[in-house]
């Protein structure tokens, strides 16, 4: 029988724990994303969404549960589920001595890529940053950082996209840039999982929407659900109140 991309899970996420000492950050969180799906994680600070994000990327082992990324295992096959990730974090992970251009053509031999300079320029272009090829990456703004690490993210084309909070500091065209990028992945059936606090962002283009809250999933529908919204007001709205 042939696989279907509805068939394939890309995050397959069983009781997921991780302490930090005696601390939770995370209680037995599970899902299963199936690919060319879109996930809004929201949750507010200090509720876990980044810590399974990292997770989720290997840069953080979970204490108990299983995780598998595209069907890759990763406490067991940490490289092999690598290569499917692309992460975009608070921190660029862009070398700040290193041009934008510099840094892909780093990134594109880490990964193996053979990646025509022509390629390169056209990425970082696309991202904005097509007057800015050869300056140092220390010079910029955080949100010209933010569009640097959106090409290194992008560059091996991964099949699943983690972005944390991917929005802090861009402009409203380069917020254009990412979403028209996103979803071109999602058509392309690669899979997203974004975290926000932004309740109109986050709806925006997720076929599904998770809570998380105290380390626990709390809540998980869809974007155009009511009880999404409601959700949001009780878990996120109502704990910002002073």
């Amino acid at each position: 029988m042939t696989e279907t991309l509805g068939d394939r899970l890309a995050i397959e996420a069983t009781d997921i724990a991780k302490h930090y000492g005696h601390f939770p950050a995370l209680r037995n969180v599970s899902m299963n994303l199936p690919a060319g799906s879109f996930l809004t994680l929201f949750g507010r600070n200090g509720a876990g969404k980044t810590t399974f994000l990292k997770v989720a990327s290997t840069l953080a082992r979970p204490t108990s549960g299983h995780l598998r990324i595209n069907g890759y295992e990763v406490t067991e096959a940490p490289e092999e589920a690598r290569r499917q990730i692309g992460l975009l974090s608070h921190n660029s992970y862009v070398y700040r001595d290193l041009s934008p251009l510099e840094n892909l053509r780093f990134f594109g031999r880490l990964y193996g890529l053979k990646e025509a300079e022509d390629g390169l320029t056209e990425l970082l272009s696309r991202v904005g940053l097509g007057r800015r090829l050869n300056d140092p990456v220390r010079t910029f703004s955080r949100g010209l950082l933010q569009r640097v690490g959106l090409a290194r993210v992008m560059l091996h084309r991964p099949r699943v996209l983690l972005l944390d909070e991917p929005y802090t500091g861009l402009d409203a065209h380069a917020v254009g840039i990412l979403n028209e990028m996103l979803d071109e992945a999602v058509a392309e059936g690669r899979t997203v999982v974004l975290t926000t606090h932004d309740l109109e962002i986050g709806l925006r283009a997720a076929t599904r929407v998770d809570i998380i809250d105290r380390g626990r999933i709390v809540y998980s529908g869809t974007a155009d659900a009511p009880e999404t919204r409601t959700a949001y007001a009780t878990y996120i709205q109502e704990t910002r109140k002073p």
